[in-house]
């Protein structure tokens, strides 16, 4: 058994920007093989997207991009060129895994689809991830997270009144997508481990989204209720949400804060040095039938307190309550620290930089970031030489016909 649990995986990567990127990136940080095909003619937005070293824009100095695409390596074709598409071919044979995120019509009209793929490499496992998948009415409609997000119905539960939207954070449906479709890359893996056939997977990012609100569906099929927005407030917990605190060297502080039972409610107040005679907040029924009410008493005795120091008291009274981190704490978190969360990683342009460590911890077979994301066509040279076989003087003259670009 080798060091990492992926190792001798191979994979063909096309994908960019978010869900695909994001999946086999789990894959090269546990050992696999993975080359990042893009082009310089059409950057993936992610190298356009802050935060860049210095502040300065610059489609190899994105942090953004970087943390999506650890431990591959990178190389330049435009697609658009019979020649690039030729060199796609012949580094086929050599995949485990083609990974791909682009609207159906793509890859089909370049003839690198599964079934064009699967004569060159039969056993071939291909992974296309996309809005709506590769069939149906919508199929060809293009989009990022933040419109899956809307469609999959997310928009409209977030936020405290349905007047005011306030969707969740970034591509939300693209934090999501990734853990399925790696899930079923292994599966396709041991698949063709025990019979030898590879497959094709269809990756619908809105089918996949949807998984995250089975509550709410399974409620409305249940009772025909639609759920909407509430903000903090909770059916089981109250007081719960978020409460303001005494500022910090000018930032505003807040604590969360989520009472399960009256005995909570209690050593809440006992913690907080206070008293409610309110007669609606003596039970756990009133306080949640009275949520706003409730929000305005607890961010009262909040307001003048140091967050941490509450966050003490409340965690040894027994009740759930933490600091609500900036970017900063978290980069100062003891818990992280004690983790080795944070790795610094030597880029070949920004130079030291800062990704965050692996999702979980295998004893056996423990990942590791094992080098920075790749500039544009950073291994060009590796592969095209190295495992292509062309010689200098060819090389040059694609670059010159902007196929290698």
């Amino acid at each position: 058994m080798g060091r990492f649990a992926l190792e001798g995986v191979k994979i063909l990567d096309f994908s960019w920007v978010g869900v695909a990127p994001i999946t086999t990136k789990y894959f090269a940080d546990n050992g696999a093989e993975v080359i990042r095909v893009e082009s310089a003619s059409r950057l993936d937005v992610l190298r356009l997207a802050p935060p860049w070293k210095d502040a300065r824009p610059d489609p190899n100095g994105s942090q953004f991009f970087a943390s999506y695409n650890t431990s591959k390596k990178g190389i330049t074709l435009d697609l658009s060129k019979p020649r690039a598409r030729e060199l796609v071919r012949k580094l086929v044979p050599w995949a485990d895994i083609v990974a791909e995120s682009f609207t159906p019509k793509a890859m089909r009209n370049w003839e690198l689809d599964y079934e064009h793929l699967r004569q060159i490499n039969p056993q071939l496992i291909m992974l296309s991830t996309c809005m709506q998948g590769q069939t149906g009415p919508n199929a060809l409609y293009p989009g990022f997270g933040q419109l899956m997000a809307a469609l999959s119905g997310f928009y409209y539960i977030s936020g405290y009144d349905k007047d005011s939207p306030c969707p969740p954070y970034g591509a939300y449906s693209d934090f999501i997508a990734p853990r399925f479709s790696a899930s079923v890359l292994l599966a396709a893996l041991d698949y063709r481990r025990r019979t030898g056939k590879g497959q094709y997977i269809d990756m619908s990012q809105y089918e996949a989204s949807l998984h995250n609100l089975a509550p709410g569906l399974i409620d409305y099929f249940a009772t025909g209720r639609v759920i909407g927005p509430r903000g903090n407030a909770s059916e089981r917990y109250a007081p719960h949400g978020a409460y303001r605190c005494a500022d910090e060297d000018g930032n505003e502080r807040w604590i969360a804060i989520a009472v399960a039972d009256d005995a909570q409610w209690k050593s809440m107040l006992g913690a907080l040095g206070a008293r409610c005679d309110d007669a609606r907040f003596a039970t756990r029924a009133g306080r949640i039938a009275n949520a706003a009410a409730l929000d305005d008493f607890v961010n009262g005795l909040t307001r003048p307190l140091d967050a941490r120091e509450l966050t003490r008291k409340l965690q040894e009274a027994g009740v759930a309550a933490y600091p609500v981190q900036n970017c900063m704490d978290l980069h100062q978190d003891e818990n992280l620290e004690a983790f080795d969360f944070w790795h610094w990683l030597e880029h070949k342009v920004m130079g030291p930089s800062p990704y965050e460590g692996l999702q979980h911890r295998m004893s056996r077979t423990p990942g590791d970031l094992r080098s920075a994301a790749p500039v544009l066509g950073q291994h060009n040279d590796e592969v095209f030489s190295g495992m292509l076989g062309l010689s200098a003087a060819e090389i040059e003259q694609l670059k010159k016909e902007n196929v290698i670009v």
